[in-house]
């Protein structure tokens, strides 16, 4: 198996997702990468510390913009170029329109929104979620190149100790029509501590926290602890909240190691964007709420009492 995985990176730093997704596929055999886009040479060291034999790169004009067709040009040509029979993809808004772009491009078979893949019998097998994630599914593939698509969370970043990976140039020739999409803007959001898909821990509010203002005992503790803040659909859907931070079924998937829910009763559309964490808290005044039934820790009480004595008590540890 020759395996090829999309490095994305925003700035100076690699995304801990697609780093992820590179260990995994390091642990199957030898793996490759390809980085798209400004500073992409001066990151390939660091892809070598995941398990990354051979990093390839391209800083063209034509990929200095995070937009999707001039990097399926590129994996276009470093699929065709290094013979790679499978191609990894840490799913993003950006890493998904890649993906399916370069299914297109090369009619091949995409299998999107994998939680593992492993080697069985010679063959690849990936797991996928079914039925709002009560059951796991068996997944292949008919022919190659193979597609994957992974969810948020689904490996560790854990460096695995390798080497400097060989350093290969590539510059396809761009489709006429990958030029049509310019960006003319971007605007920002201001924001301090990780992201929520990046978190180690996560502090999520839901509707009974009772009001928008509220929410800062969630961004307290989530301080406090070193975390992010999430929100439920309804929280969101209430404008209590912005949606960058809704974690569910329309919202974002996370496997954070300490998942701290306020306030959340546990619905079923809230379970499957999160119950994959690490270890599951709760806190909510009714003993019979859902979320009780798959957290290691539940606490029944009044969010408004227990949440600033529990912050008080992190402080005070850290200090």
């Amino acid at each position: 198996m020759a395996t090829l995985v999309f490095l994305e990176h925003h700035g100076d730093e690699l995304q801990k997702g697609a780093l992820g997704v590179l260990a995994k596929a390091a642990s199957l055999g030898d793996a490759a990468a390809v980085i798209a886009g400004p500073g992409a040479r001066a990151l390939a060291g660091e892809a070598g510390k995941f398990g990354a034999v051979k990093v390839w790169v391209c800083e063209d004009e034509d990929v200095a913009q995070p937009v999707p067709q001039p990097r399926v040009d590129v994996l276009a040509q470093v699929i065709d170029d290094g013979g790679y029979d499978t191609v990894l993809f840490a799913n993003s808004v950006l890493a998904a329109d890649v993906a399916a772009g370069l299914a297109a491009r090369l009619d091949a078979g995409l299998n999107w929104d994998l939680t593992d893949i492993e080697l069985r019998d010679g063959e690849l097998v990936g797991k996928r979620p079914a039925l709002q994630d009560s059951i796991y599914a068996d997944v292949g593939w008919t022919s190659t190149p193979r597609l994957a698509l992974f969810r948020a969370g689904s490996f560790d970043a854990t460096p695995t100790g390798g080497g400097e990976p060989e350093i290969a140039d590539v510059s396809p020739s761009y489709a006429a029509h990958s030029g049509s999409v310019k960006l003319v803007g971007q605007d920002a959001e201001e924001s301090s501590g990780p992201s929520i898909e990046d978190a180690d821990v996560i502090v999520a509010g839901g509707r009974g926290l009772g009001a928008p203002e509220n929410f800062t005992l969630a961004e307290e503790l989530a301080k406090a602890l070193g975390g992010a803040v999430g929100a439920t659909r309804a929280v969101v859907d209430a404008g209590w909240y912005p949606y960058s931070a809704q974690i569910g079924q329309t919202g974002k998937t996370v496997s954070p190691k300490l998942y701290v829910a306020l306030g959340i009763s546990g619905a079923i559309q809230h379970k499957v964007g999160m119950q994959s964490s690490g270890t599951i808290v709760a806190i909510n005044k009714d003993p019979n709420a859902p979320i009780f039934e798959f957290s290691d820790l539940g606490v029944v009480g009044d969010v408004h009492e227990v949440v600033p004595k529990l912050t008080e008590l992190v402080r005070a540890r850290s200090t």
